[in-house]
């Protein structure tokens, strides 16, 4: 890693294309309220104070939607459609990094996170820039990590794959350690694996943790930090998860993201 991208502000992807199927509503699951705005606001709150200079949203289902929740925002968009998966998500953003020549690092997160804290993001970087990483990802110890995915390390502690739920083994299956989506790459490494990630012959879909394989397989260094609080990994797939996590969100105080003009969009 350069040590401009040591110095440069990251960037960061937020993943905003899905429909919520199961919030009973036409909305895209990333506009329902939390704490009073669209859950994904808390999400671009996270990532300004957390330096980002360049944030993009994949939008997709009900995409003017997305574009209205976040129009105060300095934000930049990627349309993901058809959807095929996290992988194809990211990948659909790609050609605003090329662009700006896949600039020092980039933040890959979910818009259905309004939990995340700034704190996370901090040590998630740092420990990436430490490492001089190429894919680092926060991970969380739950009590029941029932249907996540588990973090298989080998026998020195490193990450070696993270292993979905229906794959796992009798073994795998009691691993408490669960990958939550919060993850930080070298953007040119990132953008450049994703070519190589192939559907997945079963949900026809194009996963974003293949990359970490094909990285690790490159010889490229790949980071786990335990830096998730398990409250943060709630997830939000009905209306009564929704009311829960609100309560929860209320109940802290507000990241301090630099301040929005609402006219222009810029940050200052």
């Amino acid at each position: 890693m350069s040590t401009s991208s040591l110095n440069s502000a990251p960037s960061a992807i937020i993943l905003a294309a899905g429909k919520g199927t199961r919030m009973k509503s036409d909305l895209p699951k990333v506009v329902h309220p939390i704490g009073g705005r669209p859950m994904v606001c808390a999400v671009v709150d996270a990532c300004l104070a957390a330096g980002c200079k360049r944030i993009v949203a994949v939008v997709g289902y009900k995409q003017e939607d997305v574009r209205a929740a976040l129009k105060g925002y300095d934000v930049e968009f990627a349309v993901q459609e058809p959807q095929f998966g996290t992988g194809h998500a990211v990948q659909c953003s790609e050609e605003i990094f090329k662009t700006a020549g896949y600039p020092g690092d980039t933040f890959v997160l979910c818009g259905d996170g309004p939990l995340i804290r700034l704190a996370t993001l901090e040590k998630v970087l740092t420990r990436h820039r430490e490492k001089h990483a190429s894919a680092t990802l926060a991970t969380a110890l739950l009590d029941d990590a029932t249907g996540y995915g588990r973090i298989w390390r080998g026998a020195d502690g490193r990450f070696k794959a993270i292993v979905e739920q229906k794959n796992c083994t009798p073994e795998q299956l009691a691993i408490k350690e669960v990958n939550p989506s919060y993850y930080c790459f070298n953007t040119a490494d990132l953008f450049r694996s994703l070519k190589n990630v192939t559907r997945n012959p079963v949900s026809g879909e194009y996963y974003l943790t293949d990359t970490l394989s094909l990285l690790l397989t490159e010889g490229k260094p790949v980071e786990v930090i335990e830096a998730v609080p398990p409250e943060d990994v709630l997830s939000i797939n009905t209306l009564e998860d929704l009311a829960k996590v609100d309560a929860i969100y209320r109940s802290r105080p507000a990241i301090k993201a630099p301040t929005q003009n609402l006219a222009t969009g810029a940050a200052r």
